[in-house]
């Protein structure tokens, strides 16, 4: 993508490459553990929470064009179970590699595409700016491609009834009387018919007992 905005260099996902210089072949590696940003992850299923730790390893290295990122990013996501809804946590490590180009990089030798060639991918280009690296979108792909669409408590998760919605894992002789739905209306019209000689006969015995009388 285009150049943005002037970057802060105390952001934690800002990195100061000015230390790396411009030489090609030179490396710097890095160690730090960062808050994560919101919204870290797959949102309304599974996340690392804002403000959790994010351990980060990374190695620099200067090239020809930019800045070459290659790193990987360990944390605990956590979310809910697509089966039985349960709250769950999982350790995430999302390995990554990204460059970053300098604004002049075409001034350096690379060869300048001709006007239209390649219009998407310079759009997608990420660009080392005074020095410093933007890190957190590459961080959030990253995060993204290694948390899971589906996640599950366990492999073997049996999820939630589906008549009553109990977790099927608390209790596994958990099960309900299967009733033929062909058979449901004759024996709802046969209990009719029982309570309806029931009523009769109640409504006989005045009548019984005033002939005994006679």
């Amino acid at each position: 993508m285009a150049p943005n905005a002037r970057l802060d260099h105390r952001n934690p996902l800002v990195l100061d490459t000015h230390e790396l210089g411009r030489r090609p072949g030179a490396l710097q590696r890095l160690t730090r553990t960062v808050d994560a940003p919101q919204d870290l992850g797959i949102k309304e299923v599974v996340g690392v929470p804002e403000g959790a730790p994010v351990e980060l390893d990374l190695r620099l290295e200067s090239v020809m064009e930019g800045v070459l990122v290659t790193g990987t990013a360990r944390a605990t996501a956590e979310g809910e179970c697509v089966r039985c809804l349960e709250p769950l946590e999982l350790e995430l490590e999302a390995d990554f590699q990204e460059m970053f180009s300098y604004p002049d990089a075409d001034d350096r030798g690379r060869v300048i595409a001709e006007p239209g060639d390649d219009a998407e991918d310079d759009e997608d280009r990420l660009f080392v700016e005074d020095g410093l690296i933007d890190l957190e979108p590459v961080l959030r792909d990253a995060v993204v491609l290694a948390l899971p669409m589906q996640p599950v408590c366990q492999e073997d998760c049996p999820g939630l009834c589906s008549e009553c919605g109990a977790r099927l894992a608390d209790d596994p002789d958990h099960h309900h009387d299967a009733v033929d739905i062909r058979w449901a209306a004759l024996q709802g019209l046969a209990d009719t018919m029982k309570d309806g000689e029931k009523d009769e006969m109640g409504g006989a015995e005045p009548g019984v007992d005033e002939k005994q009388e006679k």
